[in-house]
């Protein structure tokens, strides 16, 4: 074996992709982990009105926008207000599951950070909405919002006290915005076209969408921002692999150079000309 062929000299591999099984499992558990705590969540309905009131006399105190400024922006007409309840019922999960699918068939390194990182946002989420249950502000009368998706729909709540899918006094942090907005930083990241910046649209939309369908308080969005910033300060995303150079190549793609090897060994064995000569 000579220098060129030698193993401890090879390019490096691509990331390999984690078990397609194993991640259907992480996910499965993830989902059975919600429901425990929806079911942990029942019977705080008198804590959570309360905190409602706690967390809007705050935003108040804040001199934070007034959650009824975006809602009367959706009110100007049926259309908008429907798009915007559609978008809140159908957009949340599948763009999540579509951005994780495309991260593990085309970017596993990156892929596995974003799982992680999900993960990580996805418990502490569930900790604080056991600790802080808290009714959205469609639930609350006296404040003047309403429940769009209840009177214009499509709505995918139905009575709390019936509704076994999900749990309605989970307002803070809004899983919906932490989850569009590591969408977001997650293809800024594994992406390299000029472009990527415009998925910051994605969270954006999401932010105005939540908040004008009285689904959630501008705070649900500072926490879900500050626990998302958490998180990504302690999983760093993946860098390039030592001792190669990166390129950007075809659609936003990354190619790897390999590093100059030293061929003066192999010159040695097969190129010097006296041993050439004394084999004549």
């Amino acid at each position: 074996m000579n220098a060129r062929t030698r193993p401890d000299e090879a390019e490096p591999d691509a990331p390999a992709r984690p078990p397609l099984v194993r991640e259907l499992l992480l996910v499965a558990g993830l989902f059975l982990v919600y429901k425990f705590g929806r079911q942990l969540a029942t019977g705080h309905t008198a804590e959570a009105f309360g905190n409602a009131h706690h967390v809007w006399d705050w935003e108040r105190a804040l001199r934070l926008p007034d959650e009824a400024g975006v809602q009367s922006l959706l009110l100007h007409g049926d259309v908008l207000v429907h798009v915007a309840n559609t978008y809140y019922a159908t957009v949340h999960f599948p763009a999540t599951v579509a951005f994780l699918v495309w991260l593990y068939l085309r970017r596993p390194a990156h892929y596995v950070w974003v799982r992680r990182v999900l993960a990580a946002l996805t418990g502490a989420a569930l900790v604080l909405h056991l600790a802080f249950p808290l009714a959205p502000p469609r639930m609350l009368g006296a404040v003047g919002l309403i429940d769009t998706a209840r009177v214009f729909g499509p709505s995918v709540y139905g009575p709390p006290r019936t509704d076994q899918l999900s749990n309605q006094f989970a307002a803070m942090p809004s899983l919906h915005f932490g989850w569009a907005l590591m969408l977001a930083v997650g293809l800024i990241v594994a992406t390299r076209s000029r472009a990527r910046w415009l998925w910051l649209l994605h969270p954006l939309v999401t932010l105005l969408v939540i908040v004008g369908t009285a689904n959630h308080y501008w705070l649900d969005v500072i926490a879900a921002t500050v626990l998302l910033g958490i998180a990504l300060a302690v999983l760093r995303p993946p860098h390039p692999a030592h001792g190669t150079a990166g390129v950007a190549g075809p659609r936003g793609t990354a190619h790897r150079l390999p590093v100059p090897r030293r061929r003066a060994a192999g010159r040695r064995e097969t190129e010097r000309p006296e041993l050439v000569g004394a084999g004549r």
